[in-house]
Order: C-alpha cells, then sequence, then structure tokens
C-alpha cells in the first residue's frame, strides 16, 4: 500500500469517507485503500456505521502499522545483513517504531494490517519479525522505485510468501555445495601450484559459480536455450573451467605457456580475457547453449558487444522471441559505478532497434576498486544505482550466503522472463587478495584485510551450515574436497605432458562457410556488378511515393527528383546509389542493418531512407517495399552514444556474418568517442582471439568549413590499425 505518513489524528474524517466510498463501491477507491478495507473488520452491526465512529484511535494505528510496513519494504535494504566482512554504513532515518508513530507498548496489541502481508491479523511483535526476516536478512530488495503496481505486487508476494528465505531439497544443497566447492578447490589448487601467476581469483566470491550453475538451470527451466556471457577478469577462469566447462587440462597448460603454436598467425591475448562457448546439460535433460565473449582489459567494454550479439541471435536465431535467449553481464562494483559505458548500454535496454528482453546483472561487489576504497569510488550510495534508469529491481545480497544467492538470482530469472526488463544481482562479498596475487592490500587497506585473512571462504560456511541442519557431515565434505583437488591433480599431469592446446576455432557455427583473408584477397576486388535492368528496376520502386499516404511537400519534391533519376537521367546522387546498393543486397535475400545517430533521414538531410507521413507521423521505408521475396531492411535511429552503440553493433555483426550491419558515425571524426571498440575489437579481435567480424563503419567527412572536428574522420589512426589483412579503410569520392 502507499506511504499512508501524512495521515494523523486529523485525518479520520477523510478515512471514513474513504471507508464510506469503499463500502458504495469498492472499485471507487484507489487500489490500495480497497486491499487495506477488505482486511478488516470495523464492527459494522449497523450499516451506517463509520470508521471514525468505532475506533478512530486504533485505526491511525492501524495505518501506522501499514506506514511501518511500507518503510520496510521501501527502507529495508538499507538494514540488512549483507556485508560479510564489514560493518554496514548507518541511515537515518531507521525503522525503529517512534518513527512510525508506535511505541513498545503497541507490541502485543493485534493488528489487522498483517493481512497486508498475508498473515492475517497479528501482534505487532510477529509483523516487526516477519518484515525482519524478510526484509532485512541476507537480501535486501531494492524496488519501490518501480512504477507498475502489477510489478511491485509480484515482487512482494514472491518474497513475502516465503518470507525471502530459501527453501532447498537435499539434493539441491549438494548440487549447490558441489558448485562450491569446485570454485574454492579449484582457486586454492591454482594458488598452491602456480604461486605468484596472475588469475585474478574470485575468491572470497566463489558463490558466484553455483549462482551462475543455477541461473542456467533455472533459465532453462523457464525456456531459455541460450546465454550470452560478458564479464572481466575478476574470477573468469573459474567461470571457464566450472561454468562454461573449458577442460581444467588446458587452463593449467596455458598456465605453463602451452596455449599457443609457433605456427599460429594469431597473437593470442591472456588466458583471462580468452572466450568460449559450449552446450551444457542440465538436470532436466534439456540443452542450453553458452557464449562466454572475449573481453580486453578495459572494463565494461564487453557490455554492448554482448548485448548486439544477443539482439543478432534474437533476430536470425530465434524469430524474434526473445524469451528463448538472455544475456548476463557480471561487474566489478568500480566498474559499474564508474565506467560511462555502462550508462550507454543500459539506456539501450527499451529502445526499439536494441532491447534485447531483459539483462541478468550480476555485481561481484568485492568492496574495491585496485586499491581505491568504494567511498572513493562512487557518490552513490549502492554501486547498483544506475538499475534505477530502467526501473529494475536489485537484489543485494551477501556473499556468504550461497543459498540466499542462489534463491535471489531465480527469483532474478524468473522477474526477467515475466516482464522482459534487467534485473541486478549486487554480491556483496570481498577479494581475498590484492587486485592480483602479486600484489599486497595491506598498503592501502589494512584493516579490511586484517578481518578477511581471519575470514571463512564461503564453502566451509556452507559446510558448517548443512552441519548445523544436519544435512552432512564433517567427513563427508572432508571427502568431496579431497576427491575434487584429486580429479584437478590429474588434469594438471595431463597438462604437463602435451605441447600445447591450441585450437583453430575461428570458423565454426555461423562463420562455418568463411575463412581468413590472404594478401590476394585485398590484391583483388570480388565481382558485385548488378545488372542494369535490375538496378533500375528497384531505382524505380523505391523513388515512387504510394499515393495513399500524405507526404511532406520537399519530401514528395525530393522523390520525384529520385524518380527522374530511375527514369529518365540515369545518373545518381550519392544518396540514390547507397540506397541502390542496399536495395540490390535485400533482393538477394540478404538483410541490411543500419544503425547510427539520426540515420533514418541522414545528418546531412541526404539520406530520407524513412519518410515520416505528415498527417500521422507514420513512417514509411521504401527499402522495405521492394518485392514480397526481399530480406529487410532495418535502420535504427540510435540514442546519442558512440562507444556503446559501435561496441552493440560490432557484437551485432559477430552473431551474423551473413547479414550486413553498418554504423554510421554522425560525422566520421566523433568514432573517436568509441575508440576503445576500434581498438580492442575491430582492429585486434581475429589477432587476439580468432574472431573476424564483417561490421561497417561509415565516416562521412569533408573540408566544409566546420572546424577540425568535422573534416577528416580521423583517418590516420586507421591506417595505423590495418597493416595486418584485418580490416579495410576505403576512401570514397563524392
Amino acid at each position: 500500500m502507499d506511504n499512508l505518513s501524512y495521515l494523523s489524528g486529523e485525518n479520520a474524517e477523510y478515512i471514513d469517507s474513504q471507508y464510506q466510498a469503499y463500502r458504495q463501491d469498492p472499485d471507487s477507491v484507489e487500489f490500495g485503500w480497497r486491499k487495506f478495507f477488505e482486511g478488516f473488520d470495523f464492527g459494522r452491526e449497523a450499516p451506517e456505521a463509520s470508521v471514525s465512529a468505532a475506533a478512530p484511535e486504533h485505526f491511525l494505528k492501524e495505518v501506522n502499522v501499514l506506514n511501518l510496513i511500507n518503510g520496510y519494504r521501501t527502507r529495508g535494504h538499507l538494514f540488512t545483513k549483507t556485508n560479510p566482512v564489514r560493518e554496514r554504513r548507518k541511515h537515518s532515518p531507521t525503522l525503529a517504531l517512534e518513527n512510525f508513530g508506535l511505541s513498545d507498548a503497541d507490541l502485543t496489541t493485534t493488528f489487522n494490517s498483517g493481512v497486508e502481508l498475508g498473515i492475517g491479523a497479528a501482534k505487532l511483535s510477529d509483523i516487526i519479525a516477519f518484515l525482519e526476516k524478510t526484509y532485512c536478512g541476507s537480501i535486501g530488495a531494492e524496488y519501490k522505485f518501480v512504477r507498475t503496481p502489477e510489478v511491485l505486487s509480484w515482487i512482494e508476494n514472491k518474497m513475502e510468501s516465503v518470507r525471502n528465505t530459501p527453501s532447498f531439497s537435499i539434493d539441491e544443497k549438494r548440487r549447490i555445495l558441489k558448485k562450491l566447492n569446485e570454485a574454492v578447490s579449484f582457486e586454492n589448487f591454482l594458488g598452491t601450484k602456480f604461486l605468484g601467476q596472475k588469475r585474478f581469483s574470485l575468491e572470497g566470491a566463489e558463490a558466484v559459480i553455483p549462482a551462475l550453475d543455477s541461473v542456467i538451470e533455472k533459465g532453462a527451466e523457464l525456456g531459455i536455450e541460450e546465454f550470452v556471457i560478458g564479464m572481466a577478469h575478476r574470477g573468469r577462469l573459474n567461470v571457464l573451467a566450472n561454468i562454461m566447462q573449458k577442460t581444467y587440462m588446458d587452463i593449467f597448460a596455458e598456465f605453463e605457456g602451452k596455449g599457443y603454436s609457433a605456427s599460429s598467425p594469431f597473437g593470442g591475448d591472456v588466458k583471462y580475457h580468452l572466450g568460449y562457448s559450449t552446450d551444457v546439460a542440465t538436470n532436466n535433460g534439456k540443452n542450453v547453449h553458452l557464449s562466454l565473449c572475449p573481453n580486453p582489459s578495459h572494463l565494461e567494454t564487453v557490455n554492448g558487444v554482448v548485448e548486439g550479439m544477443t539482439r543478432s541471435k534474437i533476430d536470425f536465431k530465434y524469430g524474434g522471441d526473445n524469451s528463448r535467449i538472455a544475456p548476463i553481464l557480471i561487474h566489478g562494483d568500480a566498474s559499474v559505478a564508474g565506467q560511462g559505458i555502462v550508462y550507454e548500454v543500459i539506456q539501450m535496454a527499451g529502445l526499439d532497434g536494441y532491447k534485447t528482453g531483459g539483462t541478468i546483472h550480476l555485481v561481484i561487489n568485492n568492496q574495491i576498486g585496485f586499491t581505491t576504497n568504494y567511498k572513493d569510488g562512487r557518490t552513490s550510495t549502492y554501486c547498483t544505482d544506475i538499475a534505477k534508469v530502467t526501473l529494475s529491481p536489485v537484489f543485494h545480497v551477501n556473499g556468504d550466503d550461497v543459498e540466499a544467492l542462489v534463491y535471489a538470482i531465480n527469483l532474478a530469472m524468473e522477474y526477467r522472463q515475466r516482464y522482459k526488463n534487467d534485473v541486478f544481482i549486487d554480491i556483496l562479498c570481498y577479494r581475498r587478495f590484492g587486485h592480483n596475487e602479486a600484489d599486497e592490500p595491506k598498503f592501502t587497506q589494512p584493516l579490511l584485510y586484517k578481518a578477511i585473512e581471519k575470514h571463512a571462504n564461503p564453502r566451509d560456511i556452507y559446510i558448517q551450515q548443512l552441519i548445523g541442519e544436519g544435512k552432512m557431515e564433517a567427513s563427508l565434505a572432508k571427502e568431496m574436497e579431497k576427491e575434487f583437488r584429486g580429479i584437478l591433480q590429474e588434469r594438471l599431469n595431463d597438462a604437463k605432458e602435451i605441447t600445447s592446446t591450441y585450437k583453430d576455432v575461428q570458423f565454426g557455427g555461423a562463420w562455418a562457410d568463411m575463412r581468413i583473408a590472404t594478401e590476394k584477397d585485398f590484391d583483388s576486388s570480388p565481382d558485385t556488378a548488378v545488372a542494369e535492368a535490375e538496378l533500375l528496376d528497384i531505382a524505380k520502386k523505391i523513388s515512387t511515393l504510394p499515393a495513399d499516404k500524405k507526404f511532406f511537400k520537399k519530401i514528395e519534391k525530393l522523390f520525384e527528383e529520385r524518380s527522374k533519376m530511375a527514369t529518365t537521367s540515369h545518373v545518381f546522387d550519392w544518396a540514390m546509389g547507397e540506397q541502390l546498393a542496399y536495395g540490390t543486397l535485400l533482393e538477394d535475400g540478404k538483410r541490411v542493418r543500419l544503425s547510427g545517430q539520426d540515420v533514418k533521414r541522414g545528418t546531412f538531410s541526404h539520406r530520407h531512407a524513412v519518410l515520416t507521413l505528415e498527417d500521422s507521423e507514420e513512417e514509411y521505408t521504401p527499402l522495405n517495399n521492394i518485392s514480397d521475396q526481399q530480406a529487410p531492411f532495418d535502420i535504427y535511429n540510435s540514442h546519442l552514444s558512440e562507444y556503446g552503440v559501435l561496441g552493440f553493433e560490432y557484437g551485432y555483426a559477430m552473431a551474423n556474418p551473413n547479414a550486413l550491419t553498418i554504423w554510421e558515425a554522425q560525422f566520421g571524426d566523433f568514432f573517436n568517442g568509441a575508440q576503445i571498440v576500434v581498438d580492442q575489437y575491430i582492429a585486434s579481435a581475429e589477432t587476439k582471439w580468432q574472431r573476424e567480424n564483417g561490421l561497417v563503419m561509415l565516416l562521412p567527412h569533408g573540408y566544409e568549413g566546420q572546424g577540425p572536428e568535422h573534416s577528416s574522420a580521423r583517418i590516420e589512426r586507421f591506417m595505423e590499425l590495418c597493416a595486418d589483412n584485418n580490416m579495410q579503410v576505403v576512401n570514397c569520392t563524392t
């Protein structure tokens, strides 16, 4: 129910009026009031009885209890037990009774407000116990900024029906422990066998592994067939091994320097940047495809790529059905709060050309960025406050409570599938060692690391929980650890016996018919000629406006000129030539996607690929009206972003090489806002990760007196990057 803190003793008449209106017609009052009145017996022996006449003082206390309930729902997340190694910051006002017009004297009083929680009339002490368990335990739910009543009710019903307390079967608990043991033992093994080597361990946040394992299971249960995952270096090796099923032997061999071949044309990358794809079988016998995107050291850059890959697969593989594939982005607390690319990509979530049906965001919140304390890393209360942009609920979870985390991510998966919106899981955890394993964190956080040194890992904490529940004996836990460590040792022995784990993974799946470019390819041009009759036919069709639609006079005149090009002069301007090129591809069954700022009309009012009707603002796209057999022409005005959108289009093109994917800069020079994507993906992904891409960048420029930001497209930068047969720089004259 909405906040009723404005009600006091003077408002009894208002309450009475609402009650009388409710009695006349329940639908005439706001939903919250209706729900409130439904649960109460106001001693209505006489039809004319009123609230104010019956018990105004007690009734107002009922309202105060409702305000208390709303207070827990709204602010309970500020008072949770979610930080495993630090005391929580203090927030005010608190949830103390006096802040709601109540006192300890009311604790034994029965209030009908318990109906709001589904527990019926209850003592205030029982209502508070219910709220504390639901909203102030290991999970802090931050969701009240959501504006849709149905969503709010769904979240509250889901949490309150079980008091936000997981209830897993013994088999589910064993599965959680198995994955948690794999995560902890894997990191311990690497730390012992490869002492001092960088691995950017997951230690302190190992609960991420059973969480990912569970979301895959839950997703498959809800119809997901594929996940596209993006993450940085922290914990990546653990995810590769224990989620993506990259073999332990291959990972150990990479630590031994055997990940590459001297005869390979590829330079490679560090092991904690590499991607992987695999098919996993769930417990219910369903197959789920997993793709972990490769990523550079530039934090959060991969976000747009993941979203673009997901959207491409939605369009081409799943027929527009975003309930069958979902993106997962794994962030760090410092980067999700500090990197502007996060905002650029988040803003795509509801845009027609870019939405993917909701992203599951996991934040490994180890409360530190390299050496920088969280207090110096952000102004916002939480690192996840960007979730409010998309009205996405946030679940803040104690990383030491693995069952709470698994429960929360399953709830997040349900929410995503139901409402097709982003959702955030903020995992409060810690980083057991420095930024990398050779770093000394006590230089900058001595007190924190004194606490961490004494702190048990999440697996050992969970084992003690299971022993306390009578679900496991200590000897079985030790045997599980010993057995898995034995498997790891066997795989290490195997790794020492081989010379290289290099595999040519460049061309598979949608890329199976492709090959690497050679010098000869760059010295010759493919035959792209089109018969004149076909060109003229397409030209006539895309320059003819439908008679039953009303267009702006200047548009009609422009298309008259284009019609003359098609029928008489046969001399085409730049805009017409461009659209003819697209039209021929569309007629050949090749889908074309063009994205960027103002691309529908064109920055220079030259393209007019999408026309807006004068009387209705309905859009008409000539290139989608060539023939019934043609492929679709997808054209989208992007939001005002270079970095995010170029990354998205790169990902889109990576998932489907058989379509033409184009990103156009508003002015060519402006691409440098996305320089990281150019450097780390477009120019180098083939060398580093064996990943080619057919993305086309259109960079309009010219010396037209518009100053140094509108003149050159900074072509010299591309010339520095294209010496390895890795891309073509084509300077077209008009």
